[in-house]
């Protein structure tokens, strides 16, 4: 896999680069926030050791292989406003998932079509995969429009998939095949 070029891929308004640990604040700042938190799978980061852990636990899962992640940089400012992902990679059916955190304020503002944008052009271009999925919690409304921006289709719905804070949230499964 090729780590590299997934940590250089830029578009108009972001890039992206490798994750590090020295961007411990940065990432925590979003890690840390219930709202972020709440649709995206990953445990809420109370602590800077809980988020170091995390990138951490990212970092050996991408020298392994198996993962890939960047951080994703606004240009005007040069922070970090959230993480992409490429991950559960199927080498028989030649596909993998994607997913994709922002920070709170960054939320609405075309960062995360843009990133998905880049995401999949790299995935089918580069990495010749045949299709791109996504799973996500069906009261993620946001999520949901980066994906149809993107040109995923709904393929189905889980019914009450996901339990968080009490209530069970149907997962809704996008998928994009290429057109390369």
């Amino acid at each position: 896999m090729n780590n590299s070029l997934f940590h250089s891929l830029e578009g108009e308004n972001i890039y992206f680069k490798g994750l590090s640990i020295h961007d411990l604040q940065e990432i925590h700042n979003y890690a840390s926030d219930k709202d972020v938190s709440r649709f995206i799978g990953w445990n809420l980061m109370n602590t800077l050791n809980e988020t170091c852990e995390h990138i951490e636990k990212m970092l050996k899962r991408e020298s392994a292989g198996t993962h890939l992640y960047a951080s994703i940089v606004q240009k005007s400012t040069q922070a970090i406003i959230g993480t992409a992902m490429i991950f559960n990679f199927d080498q028989e059916a030649n596909q993998a998932e994607i997913g994709y955190v922002f920070h709170q304020d960054h939320w609405g503002m075309g960062y995360g079509t843009e990133s998905v944008a880049l995401m999949s052009d790299f995935a089918f271009k580069s990495l010749n995969l045949h299709k791109l999925h996504a799973s996500v919690v069906d009261a993620n409304i946001g999520s949901i429009r980066i994906l149809e921006k993107n040109e995923y289709e709904l393929e189905g719905r889980l019914k009450d998939h996901y339990f968080i804070e009490d209530k069970y949230y149907d997962a809704l499964l996008f998928g994009k095949i290429t057109k390369f």
